[in-house]
């Protein structure tokens, strides 16, 4: 069994904003189909490709609110794998820049545990190293 000693971070530059407790990516790659009064499906076009995600962090200190903040600003953040120890990670590097938050949905407040907050991104540079 691997000992996972790696997480995903949201960073500002250098200063990590939050840990990712849950992270879920949608990539969209659109095609539209050409058609002519003589034949059908002679081609297609491609769209321009979309990367969506949306990450759930724990709202434990200003973590929420550092988020909340660069949704309001429409600033920029990067999705980075932050390796504590070992080399069990299944990429080599994963980093998605230039991100912005779409909308926010903080969670309730919750007797045992941390409350979260979940955010709706995209990504205008995804990039995935194997």
């Amino acid at each position: 069994m691997p000992d996972w000693n790696t997480r995903l971070e949201i960073r500002l530059g250098n200063t990590v904003i939050a840990p990712i407790s849950q992270f879920t990516p949608t990539f969209n790659v659109p095609h539209t189909v050409i058609h002519s009064i003589e034949q059908d499906n002679l081609g297609y076009v491609r769209q321009p490709q979309t990367f969506t995600f949306t990450m759930t962090v724990q709202a434990i200190g200003t973590a929420v609110a550092d988020l909340t903040e660069l949704a309001v600003k429409g600033k920029e953040f990067e999705i980075t794998v932050a390796e504590k120890k070992g080399t069990d990670w299944t990429f080599k590097a994963l980093k998605f820049s230039r991100c912005v938050i779409t909308s926010a949905n903080p969670s309730n407040v919750v007797i045992d545990g941390a409350p979260s907050a979940s955010f709706t991104c995209m990504s205008l540079s995804p990039g995935v190293e194997s």
